[in-house]
């Protein structure tokens, strides 16, 4: 590139990951709002704790398998109109759910009763299964449009700074959603049926005091959890009109030249549909590397979302810990996190030579023994003690779960990184049948010990998982194997 065409490189670079980092932020805002609306959704309407997890469940394995197919799909499409849309869409599943109370009257005539529960409980599940299939259009373009715009020798550092936009968003919306939660609403302390009902939903007796203090907490703010969806979809819908303004698919839709050094000899640049399928074949589905960073990814996401959805109760249940003071040692935990996506990234280039399996390994490792470290704290253990164990353990599993992007991008090429991403993200998600119905049925059956040790042991079996591709390659580019 001539000097003017490198500085429009690095103007049009820096404005990209910029732009993706927001608009995948804001893809936080419209999924991990679900977790924080619970405990109302819970006591305004009676919605099981079953029933909730079910929701997750089903929005993290939709998700997963949505994420591979709409990975195929960018890898072929304009990434910048493909994220918007996608966002959009997010934001109005979001604000129908908000409505699902009105849309159960509007079909049964009713206000309450069991016909009124089940037709509500039905439309929000269909709107978060249909979010969760949206969700899917966050990551693969974001994959598509970073491998076009950053070489791969400098990708492990600036996708680690990209990569904390899981952390941004999902720390954004916990405190946006909290103070909602805690400010918005109708005040029903002072109507007994209203009260009555809130207990009756939350399984606390009258005379359970404790029980009841969360009771008249909960009628302080009842329909509050609607904002919860109505507030970040708004913002959210906002965000995708910003991705349009912002993005350009690739540095030849703005008149400069591709990447050097990411030449893909197999296809050539005017790709058939056959030729493309064969590539993805080689490179992805036929790529035993690839396959490693999905079952990987399987273990990382199951310690990492096992404390993000399940951390407060967790918290609250086998630490004595305040619900409030649980919910900001989450936070922390995300904040954690992107420290140590930056230092993973850092160390993978600086020491590792880019080989970012190798970072996760030790990163697993980490992860183990700090949870293992943090389940060994009595309970009455001094907060501060409670935070830096669980920072050090979010420290150690966000490395992993920003690298396998990064791993998964360079050994299936700039050609096929949606489609690698998306396969290796399938893995991921199906992990919340484990970290979500599978933990929680171990907790309420077998206690919170047990769950601490199926989280340690998946660590582990996660670090045993990276081991398996220590002596490959950075990348799968067109070179000579590497052995050492």
């Amino acid at each position: 590139m001539t000097p003017e065409q490198t500085k429009r490189f690095k103007y049009w670079q820096t404005r990209t990951i910029i732009a993706t980092m927001v608009g995948y932020a804001l893809f936080y805002f419209v999924r991990k709002n679900f977790s924080l609306a619970m405990p109302g959704l819970e006591a305004d309407l009676g919605i099981s704790k079953t029933s909730l997890g079910i929701f997750l469940t089903l929005n993290g394995v939709v998700y997963g398998l949505s994420r591979f197919v709409n990975g195929i799909l960018a890898d072929r499409m304009n990434a910048r109109w493909y994220m918007a849309i996608g966002l959009a869409l997010c934001a109005l599943a979001n604000f129908a759910f908000g409505f699902g109370e009105d849309v159960s009257y509007w079909i049964t005539g009713q206000h309450d009763g069991s016909q009124f529960t089940n037709t509500m409980i039905l439309f929000m599940g269909i709107m978060w299964v249909i979010n969760g299939m949206l969700q899917g259009t966050g990551f693969p373009p974001c994959a598509r449009l970073l491998t076009h715009w950053i070489p791969p020798t400098e990708l492990a550092t600036k996708m680690s700074v990209w990569n904390t936009s899981h952390s941004i968003g999902a720390g954004l919306v916990v405190i946006l959603c909290g103070y909602i939660m805690g400010t918005v609403g109708m005040n029903m302390t002072a109507d007994p049926d209203a009260v009555a009902t809130i207990a009756a939903n939350l399984g606390v007796a009258p005379d359970d005091a404790a029980g009841m203090e969360r009771v008249m907490a909960s009628a302080t703010h009842v329909g509050a959890w609607k904002w919860c969806f109505w507030v970040p979809s708004a913002i959210a819908f906002a965000g995708a009109i910003g991705l349009v303004v912002f993005l350009r698919d690739t540095p030849s839709s703005v008149g400069l030249p591709e990447l050097e050094g990411t030449e893909v000899k197999e296809v050539k640049k005017e790709t058939k549909s056959a030729e493309h399928r064969a590539f993805l074949m080689k490179h992805v589905f036929r790529n035993p590397l690839i396959w490693i960073l999905g079952f990987a990814n399987f273990f990382v996401y199951i310690v990492r979302f096992s404390v993000l959805d399940w951390g407060p109760s967790l918290l609250s249940q086998s630490k004595g810990v305040s619900m409030s003071h649980a919910g900001w040692l989450v936070a922390m935990f995300e904040i954690a996190g992107i420290v140590g996506m930056l230092f993973a990234g850092w160390a993978t280039d600086k020491w590792l030579r880019g080989r970012a399996h190798r970072t996760c390994v030790f990163c697993m490792a980490g992860a183990a023994l700090f949870v293992f470290l943090f389940w060994q704290l009595p309970a009455d253990a001094p907060v501060w003690l409670l935070f830096l164990t669980l920072c050090a353990a979010g420290f150690c599993i966000y490395g992993p779960q920003a690298l396998i992007g990064i791993a998964a991008a360079n050994q299936a090429t700039k050609k096929a990184a949606a489609t690698a991403n998306g396969l290796t993200g399938l893995f991921g998600y199906a992990s919340t049948v484990v970290s979500g119905v599978g933990l929680g049925f171990v907790a309420q059956h077998y206690g919170w010990n047990w769950a601490y040790v199926g989280i340690i042991g998946v660590a582990i079996v996660g670090m045993l998982v990276f081991l398996m591709m220590w002596g490959a390659r950075a990348d799968g580019y067109d070179a000579e194997p590497e052995r050492n």
